[in-house]
């Protein structure tokens, strides 16, 4: 069974660890709010959904750096989570520190529920407070909308359900 989670835990003003887990490792991604992390995540699984088949988002945790990477085959996406001394280096210089293959609906819904959650533990007002810029609301409603428009279409292995 397919099994995907991804846990957005503000830890500090500006500061935020994204948790990350399939059925066989975790793993902890710190990203910082001088840059647009959460929008870049969004918008990376968005790009995976409308049938782009290779995406990237970036969480700076300075100096460090997270890289995920993204690759799309038909309805299977296998993910790559990087670490690297710093956000400009090639992807060779980083370390993996976790990876998983997932089918594209399993992705989708795992971001959703990601940031669903985010916003009703913190609500947008306290969101903004901790990490320093506004919630991702334009992101989020274009992953759902691409989502909801595209799942139909995938031979997925288990029916959708709502996130």
């Amino acid at each position: 069974m397919a099994h995907l989670r991804l846990a957005w835990v503000l830890s500090g003003r500006g500061w935020a660890d994204c948790i990350v887990s399939d059925h066989q490792a975790e793993a902890e991604a710190t990203a910082s709010y001088i840059t647009t992390a959460p929008e870049d995540l969004l918008t990376a699984v968005t790009r995976l959904i409308v049938g782009e088949t290779e995406s990237r988002a970036q969480f700076e945790a300075e100096p460090t750096a997270f890289r995920w990477i993204f690759y799309r085959e038909g309805t299977n996406v296998w993910i790559r989570l990087l670490e690297l001394a710093n956000g400009s280096v090639h992807d060779n210089r980083g370390t993996e520190i976790w990876s998983t293959q997932q089918n594209i609906d399993v992705v989708a819904r795992a971001v959703i529920r990601c940031f669903d959650e985010v916003v009703r533990e913190y609500g947008e007002t306290t969101y903004r407070g901790k990490w320093g810029e506004h919630f991702p609301r334009a992101e989020l409603e274009a992953l759902r909308t691409a989502w909801r428009e595209h799942r139909g279409t995938w031979a997925a292995s288990s029916t959708p359900t709502n996130p």
